[in-house]
């Protein structure tokens, strides 16, 4: 699959707009309905939000800090890697929603969170926002970043971008069901 660099900034900007649309009408909800959760096990909505907050904390500063230093110029046309490709494509929500194992790190269940967990989340989606419009000047295939689970391991920059924001519409849909439950 190889896609126009422009197209693919797009479609991902687009998805982010749509997340911190969502995460706005959140913020709109009392505490009570956002710590409501389906089951003692299950997330609720801040929980959710908290762990998709956990990893921007370390994905926001790992893409800024690469792009930041990233000499190489833009290309045309964005080709994922393999492994990106990969783990970006396992983070699209599906119809069933699959369960995950997450590390432990990650894992927000039976945090005390408030509304805050919101703000952070739509701060998050605004620097995202910025840091897509950053990239339209830089090689996505050349750039590389490490990821949270190893920092041996390194992805093309748009395959982390794909990452994140599939990761990040994973949970917003899982958000949905716990608000319709």
């Amino acid at each position: 699959m190889k896609i126009s660099t422009s197209e693919f900034l797009n479609e991902l900007r687009n998805r982010t707009e749509e997340h911190l649309q969502f995460a706005e009408m959140l913020s709109l909800k009392t505490e009570h309905d956002l710590n409501f959760r389906t089951s003692t096990e299950s997330w609720s909505t801040l929980e959710c939000l908290e762990h998709l907050n956990r990893y921007g904390d370390f994905y926001i500063p790992e893409i800024s800090r690469t792009i930041s230093s990233s000499g190489k110029p833009s290309q045309l046309y964005f080709k994922p890697g393999i492994l990106g490709n990969y783990f970006a494509k396992s983070m699209l929500p599906k119809e069933k929603l699959n369960t995950m194992k997450t590390l432990k790190a990650m894992n927000p269940i039976h945090s005390n969170l408030d509304k805050s967990v919101v703000d952070t989340f739509i701060k998050q989606q605004k620097k995202m926002l910025e840091l897509l419009e950053e990239a339209q000047f830089i090689d996505l295939e050349k750039t590389k970043t490490s990821i949270s689970i190893s920092k041996l391991i390194k992805l093309k920059l748009g395959d982390t971008f794909r990452f994140v924001i599939y990761h990040n519409a994973r949970h917003v849909e899982q958000i949905k069901r716990i608000l319709t439950d």
